[in-house]
């Protein structure tokens, strides 16, 4: 098996960083079927959203569900873009330590599984922080507290790049493709994961490695749902490139860098270096985490980032 997963990596790999630009969609009906009634088994789990927007973008239209209340109406948004396969149910952990003091949008982003629709291709990651900023001029966000996970990181990276003037603050969490490349190992587990047609333990196994975990609970709503999304969804999104120095110089707004000390996407130590390069810069190594911090660390996480954007805007 393991000398078949080498071959389907190398596979998997050129296509990641070589396949032609393209429109993302669910390789079926049926596929597609299968995926919503993952997804919305897995946002049951969620608190009921305020709002539900599907926004066009040149793009395409992109799915954001808002939380607010009457406390939260005129607070600093938080805008939270998910990692590869994740969409908006990735943050459930997390919400309930945001939605207190702010208003939150969350998105399904374009390209990738969730129930925005791709309409033109995405042929850069310039292109990814303009789909972003599409959106949120389309629900009147002026400014916001960005907060990105793995590919979602790269992504709220490259908008705070384009639109640095819009970005309160900045927040991310194991941003892939940001700081440096994944280590090859890890890309190549993240490369097999996304093929369709594997068996299922095949895909459980690379599922597994890329969110540092033992064993990938199937039965998890969370898993089924990128399960399904990695077997039926044919992603077009493109592959960033990290920040050069001066990119990283450009970068002024405070951050807050949160990097997994075992099986990290992004590098570990080495990353936490370069962030650090960083104007205003919080970097943290979070002990015992894998890729999967923000579910791992949510209690910490709940905790400080709230008080982190409490700290950007009493200045």
């Amino acid at each position: 098996m393991v000398a078949i997963l080498a071959v389907v990596g190398l596979v998997a790999a050129y296509q990641f960083f070589f396949g032609a630009p393209g429109v993302g969609h669910f390789r079926s009906d049926s596929g597609r079927a299968g995926y919503v009634a993952a997804y919305e088994r897995a946002m049951s789990a969620l608190p009921p959203p305020s709002a539900v927007h599907d926004v066009p973008t040149r793009f395409g239209t992109v799915r954001v569900y808002e939380w607010t209340s009457p406390r939260t109406v005129d607070s600093v948004p938080v805008v939270l873009v998910p990692g590869r396969a994740s969409g908006v149910p990735m943050w459930g952990e997390n919400l309930p330590g945001f939605l207190p003091e702010h208003r939150v949008l969350a998105f399904d982003a374009l390209g990738d599984a969730g129930l925005s629709v791709q309409a033109a291709p995405l042929t850069s990651t310039d292109d990814q922080a303009l789909w972003i900023d599409d959106t949120l001029s389309g629900l009147g966000v002026e400014t916001a507290h960005v907060v990105g996970h793995s590919f979602g990181g790269a992504s709220a990276a490259s908008y705070a790049k384009q639109f640095p003037e819009k970005v309160r603050s900045l927040t991310l969490l194991e941003p892939v493709f940001t700081f440096g490349y994944p280590p090859a190992r890890m890309l190549f587990w993240a490369s097999v994961s996304t093929l369709p047609g594997l068996p299922t333990d095949w895909r459980d196994t690379a599922l597994a490695k890329v969110g540092g975990v033992d064993d990938y609970d199937s039965d998890d709503a969370m898993a089924t749902m990128i399960s399904e999304g990695s077997e039926h969804f044919s992603a077009a999104l493109p592959t960033p490139s990290p920040l050069s120095d001066d990119e990283l110089a450009a970068l002024v707004m405070p951050t807050y860098v949160a990097i997994a000390e075992r099986d990290s996407l992004v590098g570990s130590k080495k990353a936490a270096d370069r962030a650090r390069q960083l104007a205003d810069a919080e970097v943290l190594v979070f002990p015992d985490t894998t890729h999967s911090l923000p579910m791992q660390a949510k209690d910490r996480l709940n905790s400080e980032l709230p008080e982190f954007w409490r700290g950007v805007e009493q200045g």
